[in-house]
This record gives structure tokens, C-alpha cells and sequence, in this order.
């Protein structure tokens, strides 16, 4: 990606990226290699399908919910038939061309084709594994370019964070050399940056849980079946819980030895249910945003538009353009 980006430049001192665009291809090339062992090519076109079911997705959560009607045949609904039928053909070809070469590999698939052929109660079958891609594939690029797409804006928008993590990066891996598994836990500004921008803007904007049994929590009594909505969005911009700035990126919040209450930072949720792919975004982002640092210095461009917009993930309604230039 970076050297499309030194070609894109050319002899121009600065060019414009449009990073939010940039970062799914990337995120859905490395969630395609980690979870199959293939390219993002190989995958697109789940990508692209399940990039139009979100948009149905999230009309259908705007809408008023009467019960019974997702099984009417309205021009959307068979949008939404077509596409899952659709995605889950793609996904069951794309399964069967890497099963052989996944069957013994430590992938996702890999993993998962072991699990099929487990004799005992934690068999999965190939339902649940399309299932499972399913998830993976849409989860392990929305989110993490997500991610990165608000951690670039707010280092271009805060040239002295952006100066700070540069020389941290320069000092951990040198000006030329790739970070690696060994150095990614010296980056601690780098982390407190990703924290910052975690908390600033969610991914995921909200968790929903449900209880299965008759629970008490705090004063309250919750009757088995208790849908509970938590706004995580609200609760990491809560100024009683983050302070009066808590609208401002602050990246020192997250320093070592600053203690927070641990419901108040929830971006991959919490307990039992935390997301599965926690480590795998973070190490994805520190590693992207470190290599970015050591090739190019960034200002937001003057035709950037800021407007998050919720998509089932929070994004940029009108891309990120940024302004690149070379070091």
C-alpha cells in the first residue's frame, strides 16, 4: 500500500489520500491471509456484497420494527435474501478452494476445519463455519480501518502527537526497519494514540446483551430475557467519568500508571464476550500506523469534510483526505 502511495506521488512534494478508502482494502487483505490464507482478490466480491448488506442493515435498524415483516418480499427484503444467499455461496466456494491448503495451517479456516472434524460435542459444522467467516470477514476490516482512518486524521490534525510518535517509532525501529513482534510493546505512545482515538470514536458505538437468567445488578433486579443497551460511545465521552476535556484528544490519559475505571474503556467490550480479534487489530494498527510515520508526515487536506456517520461502524461520511508528504 505504501509504495502505491510513493508511486501516487511521483515528483509532487505533497498528494492527497483518501485513507479511509485505503485502509479497507488493506485491513480486508490482511483479515483475507489471516482467516484463509489468501489474497484480498480472492475475496472481494464478499467484501463488496457484504458492504451492500450493510447499508440494508442499517436502514432496517432506522426503521419502525413490525413484527413479521422481514419475511414479506419487499424489493429490500429480496435484496437481503439475494445478497446473504449470495455471500454464503462465495464464502462456501471460497472454503472448499483453501480447505486442503488451510487443513493443517494455523489460519482461522485452519483452526476451524479442525473443529469440523472433532468427533466429540465441539464439532462445528460447515453452517457454522460460513457463519463464522461471515463475521470475520466483515468485523476484521470495518472495524480496524476504521480505526486507523480516525487514528491518521487526529495525528493530522495534532502535529505535536504526531511529531511525538514519529520519534518514538525512529527510536524503537529506526528510520528503515519494519516493527516486529519483539519491539511493538516498546511502542507505548503509539498504544496511548490507538487508546485515544479508541475512545474518541468507537468502531462499534454500542453493545447489546441480554440476560439469561434472573440477574442483579447494583440496586437493580433484571428478570431473565432483559435486553440491555449499553451507549459505549456516551460513556467514553462522559466528562463526570474523563474529565471536563473529555471531548479533546488527550492521548495521556492512557499513560502508564493513569488507572481508569474499568467499565469506562470498553471499545472491544468486556468480560467473557470481549472481542476475539482484539490483539489482531491492535498489532494490524500499530504496525500500519508505525510504517506510515516512518515514510510520510500528513495535514488533514482542505477538502476534508468531518462528519462521522454510524454505518453499523462509526466512519467518515465523505472519506478522509489527508495530505501526504514524503520524508
Amino acid at each position: 500500500m505504501l509504495e502505491k502511495w510513493e508511486v501516487q506521488a511521483g515528483g509532487s512534494s505533497e498528494f492527497e489520500i483518501e485513507v479511509n478508502k485505503e485502509f479497507h482494502t488493506f485491513t480486508a487483505d490482511v483479515i483475507s491471509q489471516v482467516a484463509f490464507g489468501s489474497s484480498y482478490k480472492e475475496g472481494k466480491r464478499i467484501f463488496q456484497l457484504q458492504e451492500e448488506q450493510t447499508v440494508l442493515v442499517s436502514l432496517a435498524l432506522r426503521t419502525v420494527y413490525i413484527p413479521g415483516f422481514r419475511f414479506i418480499p419487499t424489493k429490500r427484503n429480496r435484496k437481503r435474501w439475494s445478497l446473504n444467499k449470495e455471500i454464503r455461496k462465495s464464502l462456501q466456494k471460497l472454503i472448499q478452494a483453501n480447505w486442503v491448503e488451510c487443513e493443517n495451517s494455523k489460519n482461522l479456516l485452519g483452526l476451524m476445519i479442525s473443529a469440523q472434524k472433532n468427533d466429540g460435542e465441539e464439532k462445528m459444522e460447515i453452517e457454522e463455519i460460513i457463519d463464522e467467516c461471515k463475521s470475520f470477514y466483515f468485523a476484521g476490516k470495518e472495524t480496524t480501518a476504521n480505526l486507523l482512518t480516525w487514528a491518521i486524521l487526529l495525528l493530522a490534525l495534532h502535529q505535536d502527537w504526531q511529531k511525538k510518535v514519529r520519534d518514538e517509532v525512529t527510536y524503537v525501529c529506526g528510520s528503515h526497519k519494519y516493527p516486529n513482534g519483539d519491539v511493538l510493546a516498546n511502542l507505548k505512545i503509539v498504544n496511548m494514540v490507538l487508546k485515544e482515538t479508541l475512545r474518541l470514536y468507537p468502531p462499534a458505538v454500542s453493545l447489546s446483551r441480554l440476560t439469561t437468567k434472573d440477574t442483579k445488578l447494583g440496586t437493580l433486579d433484571l428478570p431473565a430475557g432483559t435486553q440491555l443497551y449499553m451507549p459505549i460511545i456516551a460513556i467514553h465521552h462522559d466528562a463526570e467519568v474523563w474529565g471536563a476535556d473529555a471531548s479533546e484528544f488527550n492521548p495521556l490519559r492512557f499513560a502508564e500508571g493513569k488507572g481508569h475505571h474499568l467499565g469506562s474503556f470498553i471499545p472491544f467490550g468486556l468480560g467473557p464476550t470481549i472481542c476475539v480479534g482484539q490483539n489482531l487489530a491492535l498489532v494490524e494498527a500499530k504496525v500500519a500506523l508505525a510504517m506510515i510515520l516512518q515514510r510520510f508526515e500528513f495535514v488533514v487536506s482542505p477538502t476534508y469534510v468531518h462528519a462521522p456517520m454510524l454505518l453499523l461502524t462509526l466512519q467518515p461520511q465523505y472519506g478522509a483526505q489527508v495530505l501526504f508528504r514524503k520524508i
